[in-house]
């Protein structure tokens, strides 16, 4: 069992920064890659930022060059530093975690959990 505990988020004007985290516990076996995501009302969830155990990322369209997505393995920790936003950038993001082992090189999936989600506003 996995539990995902994000932080940060909250209120901010268009064109200022915010600054998320969230931190995987994984008592075995390792957490793989970790992404962000986020949901505004009326929409579906959708990708933000991913990024590997080795550190390889990917980003939506919308935000790249815009937002910063990292991680601490040794600390199961990933971060999500948010520039430039935008109102359009209003939603719920969460945190979402790989966890499994590797054999051989191949990555074996115990599952795949969520992070309770945090407000992100950005005011016009």
């Amino acid at each position: 069992q996995v539990q995902l505990v994000e932080s940060g988020g909250g209120l901010v004007q268009a064109g200022g920064s915010l600054s998320l985290s969230c931190t995987a516990s994984a008592s075995t076996f390792i957490i793989n890659a970790m992404g962000w995501y986020r949901q505004a009302p009326g929409k579906e969830r959708e990708l933000v930022a991913t990024i590997s155990s080795g550190g390889s990322t990917n980003y939506t369209d919308s935000v790249k060059g815009r937002f910063t997505i990292s991680r601490d393995n040794a600390k199961n920790t990933v971060y999500l530093q948010m520039n430039s936003l935008k109102p359009e950038d209003t939603a719920v993001y969460y945190c979402n975690a790989d966890h499994g082992y590797y054999v051989g090189g191949r990555f074996f999936r115990l599952g795949n959990y969520w992070g309770q989600g945090t407000q992100v506003t950005v005011s016009s």
